[in-house]
């Protein structure tokens, strides 16, 4: 068996269905119809990964997931969202939160295994990202999850961090926008690219000027160099 999957889903029919397709897949997985019973499962053992729905009784997905994020034994573990929400601004508010991919209900079986996979290969390939990398007076410390220009701290959500990250990793080259989504928003994602300029927009203005260093390439995507 492959490592153990959380499910928290509140639809006992869908919590089942998607239990199904990873244990036919070869993942143990363990069902909680609320954030409370999955908190306490958690305080025992670490998953490999959670899939997590979005409306839940009580607390619901955003809000675990933002309890997830802060907590140090927990925040590394990686997230799917299951969503009947629909809208871009629903996708991207939980991938700014710290979410890795998302699944949109009604949902096929091969499209839940294959993104569960995906997720984990992403997350394994980053053991071997650099811990540090700097471009001109932009520091990067991914063991402190810091970023500093200029010696000011900067605070970047999840997903400006990981697209600033994926630009200092590939220094002076040029990355498509669908390749950026492909890194940073994760595989098959549909958010239009103004995704990625809204980002790369609000990146510049924190980074103030040491922004000037993510240079747009017209028609292609964007690139970062001193």
């Amino acid at each position: 068996m492959m490592g153990k999957i959380f499910i928290v889903e509140d639809d006992d029919n869908i919590r089942e269905i998607v239990a199904y397709a990873l244990s036919s897949a070869g993942f143990h997985t363990e069902g909680f119809a609320d954030g409370d019973s999955f908190f306490v499962a958690l305080a025992k053992g670490r998953p490999a990964l959670v899939v997590l729905d979005i409306m839940l009784p009580g607390d619901d997905g955003m809000t675990i997931l933002k309890k997830l994020k802060r907590s140090e034994k927990a925040k590394e573990i990686p997230v799917i969202m299951l969503t009947a929400k629909g809208s871009e601004f629903d996708r991207v508010s939980g991938l700014d939160l710290g979410a890795d991919d998302y699944i949109t209900k009604p949902f096929s079986v091969l499209e839940v295994i294959a993104r569960v996979k995906a997720v984990l290969r992403r997350c394994e390939g980053d053991a071997g990202v650099p811990s540090e990398l700097r471009v001109g007076d932009v520091a990067l410390d991914d063991a402190r999850h810091t970023v500093t220009a200029g010696g000011d701290d900067v605070v970047l959500t999840n997903k400006e961090y990981q697209l600033l990250q994926c630009l200092m990793m590939n220094e002076g080259i040029v990355l498509t926008r669908a390749k950026l989504l492909d890194r940073v928003w994760g595989f098959d994602y549909n958010g239009e690219s103004r995704t990625i300029d809204m980002h790369v927009k609000s990146l510049r203005q924190k980074l103030g000027a040491s922004g000037e260093m993510i240079k747009t390439v017209r028609n292609v995507g964007y690139k970062i160099e001193d």
